[in-house]
């Protein structure tokens, strides 16, 4: 599981379709007389998860300043409204509400928290508005509550995402720690979150199937930065390691607490630890653990024009985990417009959100992260996993496979 320039502002709104257009039916509000497209991000810009967060907003705008640049899809001047959420489920669906005001609007990338997403999906879904996200790994996103017991169903169908779920990254990391780093005792510890529960449910259920134990299992507070007392219960425990489901803010005051206790054993994570804010904030980061989506961009042929085209736009913070994600997200959308365009002479369509809509399931492309496409439940059909230890205040990938579980 990282301001730019000021937000990019859309043109006059038209009262009857989506894309801002003159009285004659021609574009109005973009440059060179083109329709203006404008497509949302929703994530953290400020608080502790901004790290997270502006490496999305960055990358979103990579995305469309790149797509106008090419003229991607002709007639079409493509924007980007960034909302800043906080972090927080409510804030999130107010800024849902804002983005489905605004008629420019034909598609909206993030969040990255899974609970901030469960406020959004419904009205996003009731206005039939794309929804994209490169970071929500909860799987009853897609697949409903009854995933887990193999009832699954798609509760919105406007949603999409190019991370996958926690069903994969669970296992995957249970599958490395018992495999491959050959720790059969572990605590387990969760933010009672959406993201944080549910990937640590996923791990301790394949963990447990492969024949390792939970000795131990505890809930924090992710507001909390003093974790003494739990780090006592985990000293006692006789783990070998502690996997921890929830972010880096919690995360790595949490490790370096138990080093500290002189506990030198492995804290272990999912995609919200994986941020290059990890070993900055956790002196004794060495030898952490943590799995994210994908393959590290850095490895990618495919991410080779993508990293320098960010290195070149002078953004201030890093693309960090999600940076690749979320420029095929956003790439995602552009290419839906461009399949309505198409079908429609040309011209953006009356009606363009229920057309964007429906051309999403067309979408089909080989993006910075990889093959590009998605399943009948709006999850990327990209299963790729990484682990990653820290070595020298850094993270580091071991292995790479693409998994189901």
């Amino acid at each position: 599981m990282f301001i730019l320039t000021a937000v990019l502002t859309t043109g006059a709104l038209s009262l009857t379709a989506c894309g801002s257009r003159d009285d004659k039916g021609g574009g109005g509000g973009g440059g060179g007389g083109k329709t203006t497209v404008v497509i949302g991000v929703d994530a953290p810009l400020t608080g502790d998860l901004s790290a997270l967060g502006l490496g999305i907003k960055n990358s979103a705008d990579l995305a469309a300043k790149t797509a106008n640049k090419e003229n991607t899809v002709p007639g079409i001047e493509f924007k980007v409204e960034a909302l800043d959420d906080q972090a927080q489920p409510s804030v999130g669906q107010q800024n849902a509400s804002k983005f489905i005001s605004n008629k420019d609007v034909l598609g909206v990338v993030g969040p990255l928290n899974s609970s901030v997403s469960q406020s959004m999906q419904k009205p996003l879904n009731d206005a039939g508005l794309v929804q994209i996200s490169p970071a929500n790994t909860g799987t009853e996103l897609t697949q409903g509550d009854g995933w887990k017991t193999g009832d699954k169903k798609r509760p919105f169908k406007t949603y999409f995402r190019t991370a996958t779920t926690d069903q994969v990254q669970g296992a995957f990391a249970a599958k490395y720690l018992f495999n491959t780093a050959k720790v059969t005792k572990v605590y387990l510890i969760d933010d009672q979150k959406t993201y944080g529960a549910g990937l640590a449910a996923s791990f301790k259920d394949t963990f447990t199937k492969l024949g390792g134990k939970i000795v131990g299992n505890d809930h924090i507070n992710p507001d909390d930065r003093d974790f003494n007392a739990v780090v006592a219960k985990v000293k006692n425990s006789g783990a070998k390691a502690l996997y921890y489901g929830g972010e880096y803010p919690a995360a790595a005051p949490l490790s370096q607490q138990l080093k500290d206790s002189g506990t030198n054993i492995p804290l272990m994570g999912g995609d919200g630890i994986y941020s290059a804010e990890f070993p900055k904030l956790n002196k004794k980061a060495t030898g952490d653990l943590a799995t994210s989506v994908g393959k590290p961009v850095e490895q990618l042929d495919s991410a080779k024009k993508f990293i320098a085209d960010y290195k070149t736009a002078g953004y201030k913070d890093d693309y960090e985990a999600y940076g690749g994600g979320t420029y095929d997200a956003t790439w995602s959308i552009i290419e839906a417009v461009k399949i309505a365009v198409a079908d429609n002479g040309g011209k953006l369509p009356d009606g363009a959100r229920a057309k964007v809509l429906e051309a999403m399931s067309k979408v089909k492309f080989d993006g910075v992260t990889g093959p590009v496409s998605f399943d009948e439940f709006g999850d990327t059909t990209n299963t790729m996993m990484t682990a990653y230890q820290v070595e020298k205040g850094a993270w580091v990938p071991k292995v790479s496979e693409a998994y189901k579980p």
